[in-house]
């Protein structure tokens, strides 16, 4: 196959998206609202890629991510990934990122302090909010320094994050919910 290939599939939140190369994943999209917007935001990030049918490596991330979305543990740890274009120092994170089991967290201090690089956890933060690799870099059980789930996200923004927590059942203390953001406490009524 020359150039990129994707697809659009079936999970517990949404219709996901995944682009392919021959030398692996270049890139997984969270769900949009709707699966037009999934693939428009597909098509901006990888205008190259065709729709077609995806290789064994592609499918069994499918698969895995598919698993993961349905509070599943799945395994994605032998997908392969193409990271050309990807600085060195965000490939480190990444690898480091793979790591991290179902139900746990790390903060960006902890994942700088691991690779050798105290202090770089600004860095950490921003190899983590430039993720292609959605769910199979885990890049939501990475958290802010402070521990907070809600400042640092890769596309799809905190609610994402959250959710994807929620999933897995772990969110840090003091982290808003999905009901914190998505149903506020309307104001009590004045007493008559």
């Amino acid at each position: 196959m020359m150039g990129h290939g994707y697809s659009v599939f079936d999970t517990g939140i949404g219709r996901c998206g995944i682009v392919w190369s021959d030398a692996g994943v270049v890139g997984v999209q969270l769900p949009e609202a709707r699966e037009i917007e999934t693939r428009r935001r597909l098509f901006q990030r990888y205008p190259q890629a065709r729709e077609m049918r995806p290789p064994l490596n592609v499918e069994i991330a499918i698969e895995g991510i598919a698993a993961l979305l349905r509070g599943q543990p799945g395994d994605l740890a032998d997908i392969a990934l193409d990271m050309d274009g990807i600085p060195a120092f965000s490939r480190r994170v990444y690898e480091f990122t793979r790591t991290i089991s179902w139900g746990e967290t790390r903060t960006c201090g902890e994942i700088a302090a691991a690779l050798k690089a105290s202090g770089a956890s600004h860095s950490v933060a921003q190899a983590i909010g430039k993720n292609p690799f959605m769910l199979i870099v885990p890049c939501h059980r990475v958290l802010a320094t402070d521990g907070a789930a809600d400042k640092i996200s890769a596309n799809g923004g905190s609610i994402s994050k959250r959710r994807l927590l929620s999933i897995e059942g772990t969110l840090s203390p003091g982290s808003k919910t999905l009901f914190d953001v998505l149903l506020p406490v309307a104001p009590p009524r004045p007493q008559t």
